[in-house]
Protein backbone atom coordinates (compact mmCIF):
# COMPACT_ATOMS: atom_id res chain seq x y z
CA UNK A 1 0.00 0.00 0.00
CA UNK A 2 2.65 2.21 0.72
CA UNK A 3 4.12 2.09 -2.81
CA UNK A 4 1.10 4.54 -3.64
CA UNK A 5 0.78 6.30 -0.56
CA UNK A 6 2.87 9.45 0.88
CA UNK A 7 3.30 9.47 4.68
CA UNK A 8 2.99 13.48 5.68
CA UNK A 9 3.12 15.34 8.62
CA UNK A 10 1.49 19.23 9.47
CA UNK A 11 3.32 21.92 10.78
CA UNK A 12 0.89 22.18 13.42
CA UNK A 13 3.06 19.52 14.92
CA UNK A 14 5.33 22.10 16.00
CA UNK A 15 4.33 25.67 15.68
CA UNK A 16 1.66 27.99 14.46
CA UNK A 17 0.93 30.04 12.97
CA UNK A 18 2.53 28.70 9.64
CA UNK A 19 4.90 31.94 8.03
CA UNK A 20 7.84 32.12 5.76
CA UNK A 21 9.85 30.98 8.36
CA UNK A 22 8.08 27.75 8.35
CA UNK A 23 10.21 26.63 6.12
CA UNK A 24 13.02 25.99 8.37
CA UNK A 25 10.73 22.80 9.72
CA UNK A 26 11.38 20.76 5.95
CA UNK A 27 14.83 19.71 6.20
CA UNK A 28 14.10 17.87 9.48
CA UNK A 29 10.24 16.71 8.36
CA UNK A 30 12.24 15.25 5.37
CA UNK A 31 15.14 13.20 7.63
CA UNK A 32 12.54 11.93 9.82
CA UNK A 33 11.53 9.96 6.81
CA UNK A 34 8.08 12.29 5.72
CA UNK A 35 7.41 12.64 1.68
CA UNK A 36 4.91 14.90 2.86
CA UNK A 37 4.55 18.22 4.36
CA UNK A 38 0.89 19.39 5.67
CA UNK A 39 0.66 23.34 5.50
CA UNK A 40 -2.16 24.66 7.59
CA UNK A 41 -2.99 28.51 6.55
CA UNK A 42 -4.12 30.58 9.31
CA UNK A 43 -3.26 33.50 7.75
CA UNK A 44 -2.88 33.81 3.69
CA UNK A 45 -0.40 36.70 3.80
CA UNK A 46 1.85 35.16 5.98
CA UNK A 47 2.99 32.20 3.55
CA UNK A 48 4.54 33.54 -0.29
CA UNK A 49 3.88 30.71 -2.23
CA UNK A 50 7.67 31.12 -3.99
CA UNK A 51 9.72 30.77 -0.53
CA UNK A 52 6.77 27.49 0.54
CA UNK A 53 7.85 25.83 -3.12
CA UNK A 54 11.73 26.36 -3.19
CA UNK A 55 12.01 24.74 0.14
CA UNK A 56 9.80 22.17 -0.84
CA UNK A 57 11.52 21.30 -4.51
CA UNK A 58 14.98 21.46 -2.27
CA UNK A 59 14.27 19.30 0.24
CA UNK A 60 12.22 16.78 -1.89
CA UNK A 61 8.95 17.54 -0.34
CA UNK A 62 5.51 17.20 -1.59
CA UNK A 63 2.61 19.88 -0.08
CA UNK A 64 -0.84 19.48 1.13
CA UNK A 65 -3.09 22.35 2.40
CA UNK A 66 -5.44 22.33 5.20
CA UNK A 67 -7.81 25.40 6.13
CA UNK A 68 -8.61 27.04 9.24
CA UNK A 69 -12.15 28.22 9.64
CA UNK A 70 -12.97 30.33 12.68
CA UNK A 71 -16.06 32.22 13.73
CA UNK A 72 -15.17 34.72 11.46
CA UNK A 73 -15.53 32.81 8.24
CA UNK A 74 -18.77 30.78 9.06
CA UNK A 75 -20.93 29.35 5.56
CA UNK A 76 -23.95 28.82 7.86
CA UNK A 77 -24.15 32.20 9.51
CA UNK A 78 -26.73 34.73 9.08
CA UNK A 79 -23.85 36.89 8.07
CA UNK A 80 -23.11 37.42 4.42
CA UNK A 81 -20.14 39.11 5.49
CA UNK A 82 -18.40 36.04 7.05
CA UNK A 83 -19.39 33.96 4.06
CA UNK A 84 -18.06 36.63 1.86
CA UNK A 85 -14.92 36.45 4.05
CA UNK A 86 -14.69 32.89 3.49
CA UNK A 87 -15.20 32.71 0.05
CA UNK A 88 -11.98 35.24 0.09
CA UNK A 89 -10.33 33.32 2.15
CA UNK A 90 -10.70 30.26 0.13
CA UNK A 91 -9.71 32.16 -2.97
CA UNK A 92 -6.36 32.95 -1.42
CA UNK A 93 -5.63 29.43 -0.26
CA UNK A 94 -6.46 27.77 -3.78
CA UNK A 95 -3.97 29.96 -4.86
CA UNK A 96 -1.26 28.99 -2.98
CA UNK A 97 -2.24 24.87 -3.86
CA UNK A 98 -2.16 25.83 -7.55
CA UNK A 99 1.41 27.49 -6.88
CA UNK A 100 2.64 24.68 -4.90
CA UNK A 101 1.03 21.89 -6.98
CA UNK A 102 -1.23 20.80 -4.76
CA UNK A 103 -5.15 19.58 -6.24
CA UNK A 104 -7.55 20.14 -3.01
CA UNK A 105 -7.93 22.78 -0.41
CA UNK A 106 -8.70 20.54 3.29
CA UNK A 107 -10.29 21.29 5.95
CA UNK A 108 -14.25 21.85 7.69
CA UNK A 109 -15.02 24.81 5.30
CA UNK A 110 -18.53 24.28 5.54
CA UNK A 111 -18.84 25.93 9.49
CA UNK A 112 -17.11 27.65 11.82
CA UNK A 113 -15.25 24.78 13.99
CA UNK A 114 -15.98 25.02 17.36
CA UNK A 115 -19.63 25.72 16.47
CA UNK A 116 -22.01 23.15 18.69
CA UNK A 117 -25.06 23.82 20.26
CA UNK A 118 -28.62 22.65 20.87
CA UNK A 119 -30.73 24.10 18.08
CA UNK A 120 -34.15 23.36 16.55
CA UNK A 121 -34.63 21.10 13.59
CA UNK A 122 -35.51 23.81 11.57
CA UNK A 123 -32.33 26.01 12.54
CA UNK A 124 -30.31 23.07 11.47
CA UNK A 125 -31.65 22.67 8.28
CA UNK A 126 -31.45 26.12 7.44
CA UNK A 127 -28.20 25.85 8.19
CA UNK A 128 -27.33 22.60 6.06
CA UNK A 129 -29.32 24.28 3.16
CA UNK A 130 -26.97 27.35 3.87
CA UNK A 131 -23.56 25.19 3.79
CA UNK A 132 -25.18 23.33 0.58
CA UNK A 133 -25.47 26.71 -1.23
CA UNK A 134 -22.11 28.27 0.07
CA UNK A 135 -20.73 25.11 -0.92
CA UNK A 136 -21.24 25.11 -4.35
CA UNK A 137 -19.74 28.53 -4.93
CA UNK A 138 -16.59 27.29 -3.20
CA UNK A 139 -16.50 24.45 -5.62
CA UNK A 140 -17.13 27.04 -8.19
CA UNK A 141 -14.46 28.59 -7.35
CA UNK A 142 -12.15 25.75 -6.84
CA UNK A 143 -12.83 24.95 -10.37
CA UNK A 144 -11.20 28.00 -11.69
CA UNK A 145 -7.96 26.91 -10.15
CA UNK A 146 -8.15 23.32 -11.45
CA UNK A 147 -8.79 22.39 -7.46
CA UNK A 148 -11.48 20.21 -5.45
CA UNK A 149 -12.05 20.60 -1.54
CA UNK A 150 -12.07 17.43 0.93
CA UNK A 151 -14.46 18.16 3.29
CA UNK A 152 -13.99 16.98 7.14
CA UNK A 153 -16.36 15.48 9.41
CA UNK A 154 -15.20 16.84 12.90
CA UNK A 155 -16.58 15.17 16.35
CA UNK A 156 -19.09 16.73 18.22
CA UNK A 157 -17.70 19.12 20.52
CA UNK A 158 -16.21 21.08 17.49
CA UNK A 159 -19.11 21.12 15.10
CA UNK A 160 -22.74 19.95 15.09
CA UNK A 161 -23.23 19.85 11.86
CA UNK A 162 -20.96 17.24 10.13
CA UNK A 163 -19.53 14.72 12.50
CA UNK A 164 -19.59 11.54 10.75
CA UNK A 165 -18.85 9.90 7.09
CA UNK A 166 -22.56 9.29 6.92
CA UNK A 167 -23.12 13.32 7.06
CA UNK A 168 -20.25 14.35 4.97
CA UNK A 169 -20.86 11.48 1.86
CA UNK A 170 -25.01 13.48 2.31
CA UNK A 171 -23.41 16.95 2.67
CA UNK A 172 -21.59 16.08 -0.81
CA UNK A 173 -24.23 14.54 -2.21
CA UNK A 174 -26.59 17.40 -1.79
CA UNK A 175 -23.52 19.69 -3.29
CA UNK A 176 -23.69 17.72 -6.12
CA UNK A 177 -20.50 19.05 -7.94
CA UNK A 178 -18.08 16.61 -8.79
CA UNK A 179 -14.55 18.82 -7.12
CA UNK A 180 -16.39 18.13 -3.62
CA UNK A 181 -14.66 15.42 -2.13
CA UNK A 182 -13.93 14.16 1.69
CA UNK A 183 -10.69 14.20 4.10
CA UNK A 184 -11.49 11.78 7.02
CA UNK A 185 -9.32 12.37 10.32
CA UNK A 186 -8.85 8.94 12.64
CA UNK A 187 -8.94 11.66 15.80
CA UNK A 188 -12.70 12.34 14.69
CA UNK A 189 -13.62 9.39 13.94
CA UNK A 190 -12.99 7.26 17.29
CA UNK A 191 -15.23 9.62 19.15
CA UNK A 192 -18.27 9.84 16.45
CA UNK A 193 -18.13 6.16 14.01
CA UNK A 194 -19.34 2.98 15.15
CA UNK A 195 -16.85 1.04 13.17
CA UNK A 196 -14.33 3.02 10.94
CA UNK A 197 -14.04 0.28 8.15
CA UNK A 198 -17.71 0.78 7.43
CA UNK A 199 -17.27 4.87 7.90
CA UNK A 200 -14.61 4.62 5.02
CA UNK A 201 -16.66 2.33 3.09
CA UNK A 202 -19.16 4.97 3.29
CA UNK A 203 -17.47 7.77 1.76
CA UNK A 204 -15.54 5.04 -0.68
CA UNK A 205 -13.84 7.13 -3.22
CA UNK A 206 -14.58 10.04 -2.53
CA UNK A 207 -11.94 10.08 0.05
CA UNK A 208 -8.72 11.97 -0.91
CA UNK A 209 -7.12 12.94 2.14
CA UNK A 210 -6.52 11.27 5.50
CA UNK A 211 -5.40 12.46 8.75
CA UNK A 212 -4.15 10.75 11.96
CA UNK A 213 -3.24 10.69 15.70
CA UNK A 214 -4.55 8.96 18.42
CA UNK A 215 -7.95 8.71 20.03
CA UNK A 216 -6.32 11.24 22.53
CA UNK A 217 -4.53 13.32 19.73
CA UNK A 218 -1.26 11.19 20.48
CA UNK A 219 1.33 8.97 18.73
CA UNK A 220 -0.25 6.67 16.38
CA UNK A 221 -0.13 3.53 17.93
CA UNK A 222 -0.37 4.01 21.61
CA UNK A 223 -4.00 4.26 21.93
CA UNK A 224 -7.58 2.85 21.09
CA UNK A 225 -7.80 3.57 17.55
CA UNK A 226 -8.94 -0.13 15.63
CA UNK A 227 -5.42 0.23 13.10
CA UNK A 228 -6.16 -3.04 11.37
CA UNK A 229 -10.03 -1.34 10.12
CA UNK A 230 -8.60 1.76 9.64
CA UNK A 231 -5.87 -0.19 7.05
CA UNK A 232 -8.24 -2.81 5.78
CA UNK A 233 -10.78 0.13 5.08
CA UNK A 234 -8.56 2.28 2.84
CA UNK A 235 -7.19 -1.31 1.09
CA UNK A 236 -11.16 -2.32 0.46
CA UNK A 237 -11.59 1.28 -1.42
CA UNK A 238 -8.02 1.27 -2.93
CA UNK A 239 -7.28 3.96 -1.54
CA UNK A 240 -4.40 6.56 -3.41
CA UNK A 241 -4.65 9.44 -1.25
CA UNK A 242 -1.92 10.47 1.66
CA UNK A 243 -1.61 9.97 5.48
CA UNK A 244 -0.81 12.75 7.32
CA UNK A 245 -0.02 12.77 11.16
CA UNK A 246 -2.25 16.25 12.24
CA UNK A 247 -1.70 16.91 16.21
CA UNK A 248 -0.60 20.02 17.87
CA UNK A 249 2.21 21.48 20.68
CA UNK A 250 1.34 22.09 24.20
CA UNK A 251 4.30 25.28 23.21
CA UNK A 252 1.40 27.50 21.45
CA UNK A 253 -1.07 27.75 24.33
CA UNK A 254 -3.69 29.90 21.96
CA UNK A 255 -4.13 26.52 19.37
CA UNK A 256 -3.06 24.09 22.23
CA UNK A 257 -6.52 25.83 24.25
CA UNK A 258 -8.34 25.75 20.83
CA UNK A 259 -8.32 21.80 20.69
CA UNK A 260 -7.51 20.81 24.42
CA UNK A 261 -4.20 19.70 24.93
CA UNK A 262 -3.04 20.48 28.55
CA UNK A 263 -0.34 18.43 28.38
CA UNK A 264 2.82 16.81 26.48
CA UNK A 265 1.71 14.18 24.26
CA UNK A 266 5.37 12.83 24.19
CA UNK A 267 8.56 13.67 25.05
CA UNK A 268 9.45 15.60 22.01
CA UNK A 269 7.48 16.49 19.13
CA UNK A 270 10.04 15.57 17.01
CA UNK A 271 9.74 12.05 18.94
CA UNK A 272 6.49 12.14 18.79
CA UNK A 273 6.51 12.17 14.74
CA UNK A 274 9.43 9.74 15.05
CA UNK A 275 7.36 7.25 16.58
CA UNK A 276 4.62 8.30 14.35
CA UNK A 277 6.03 7.48 11.10
CA UNK A 278 7.61 4.08 12.33
CA UNK A 279 4.22 2.84 13.61
CA UNK A 280 2.65 4.05 10.10
CA UNK A 281 5.06 2.32 7.87
CA UNK A 282 4.78 -0.96 10.07
CA UNK A 283 0.99 -0.55 10.31
CA UNK A 284 0.57 0.51 5.94
CA UNK A 285 3.43 -1.48 4.60
CA UNK A 286 1.01 -3.99 2.40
Amino acid sequence: MLNSIKLGVSTWLWQSPFTNESVSLFPKIKALGFDLVEIPVEDPKLIDAKVVKDALAKNGLSASVCGVFGPTKDLTSDDVQLHKNCFDYVEKCFELCAALGVDFLAGPMYSSVGKARMVPDEQRRAEWELAVKNLRKVCALAKGFGQSIALEPLNRFESDLINTAEDVRCLIDDINEPNAKVLLDGFHMTIEEENIREAIHTVGDKLIHVQVSENHRGIPGTGLTPWDDFHQGLKDINYTGDIVIESFTPEIQELAGAVCIWKNLADSQDEFAREGIKFLKETFKS
